[in-house]
């Protein structure tokens, strides 16, 4: 058990802060974070002079999309890996990013990566991706049925 509230009503005695505190789970709910970046001229380039990477990297509904989207789409895919400990035969055509009627992005996982998923008991995969400069970013986390 945490011994970080979980609120507070009032500052303690050495909080000056006050506010309610946050924090993490500590019952097995999150069973993974994963976070990575990718500096998009730098795939952009690699792209240019391999050609071959569309289709190792993406899959068909990915590529055509600008550079900045799909370097948040290699992001998020390294960033799945990690959330799940790195599966073993992962492969990059077993994740996808696509977006609600709102355009929220939410994960669609198979082969592999759905194995590792389904074995680690993950119910849930937060996904938010970013792109600022010449850099995207992706944070994932995996997220267990509540014990």
């Amino acid at each position: 058990m945490s011994s970080i509230p979980t609120a507070t009503t009032a500052p303690g005695p050495e909080d000056s802060f006050g506010g309610r505190a946050f924090a993490p789970a500590d019952d097995g709910t999150v069973a993974g974070v994963g976070i990575d970046v990718v500096d998009i001229s730098r795939l952009a380039a690699m792209i240019d002079r391999t050609p071959a990477l569309l289709e190792r990297l993406f899959t068909p509904g990915e590529r055509g999309l600008s550079d900045a989207s799909r370097a948040a789409r290699v992001a998020a895919k390294e960033a799945v890996g990690k959330a799940l400990g790195a599966p073993g035969d992962f492969s990059w055509q077993d994740v996808t990013v696509q977006k609600t009627p709102t355009r929220r992005p939410y994960l669609r996982l198979r082969g592999a990566t759905l194995r590792a998923a389904e074995q680690a008991g993950v119910r849930h995969l937060h996904l938010s991706l970013s792109h600022d400069g010449d850099i995207a970013t992706a944070i994932v986390v995996a997220e267990r049925e509540h014990r």
